[in-house]
């Protein structure tokens, strides 16, 4: 038997390929909590810098960009959240032997894209496939904009 062979006949990864995807996934997950605390952080407590002592026109607009940034730092904390839990799931899917295995095809996903994706649950094959059936989505009110 070739070792192209043993590639294509192996269903799961060794307990020395789950440890290294273990600790990736754990440094990833120490670093996306200290994000979600500084963004949770930045959208509760605000900036401390006030902008009593300036004009009026000014402090209007101040205050709708500290409104703006704050959504979108709620936004960007929402979706912090959801990668903290893609990866928790990750840990999960090791502990009970089903990670690195595509939820679509059933075959290995290949260590390179969980090196960088350590949450994948799908294989690049499966995820170019779920592209290709989605249909395209079309904004026509561009194209009108982009006509005059």
């Amino acid at each position: 038997m070739t070792q192209e062979d043993n590639k294509t006949k192996k269903t799961r990864y060794s307990e020395e390929e789950l440890q290294e995807f273990k600790e990736i996934i754990l440094d990833k997950l120490e670093k996306a909590r200290k994000d979600l605390e500084m963004l949770t952080e930045a959208y509760t407590l605000g900036s401390g810098n006030d902008i009593n002592d300036t004009s009026p026109t000014f402090k209007v607009l101040e205050e709708g960009h500290q409104v703006l940034s704050k959504e979108e730092n709620s936004r960007l904390a929402a979706r912090q959240h959801k990668f903290i839990k893609n990866l928790e799931n990750a840990l999960i899917r090791i502990e009970n032997g089903t990670y690195g295995i595509c939820r679509e095809t059933g075959k290995l996903i290949s260590k390179e894209r969980l090196r960088s994706v350590p949450h994948a649950t799908l294989s690049i094959e499966a995820k170019k496939n779920q592209y290709k059936d989605q249909p395209m989505k079309h904004n026509y009110e561009e194209d009108k904009r982009f006509k005059k």
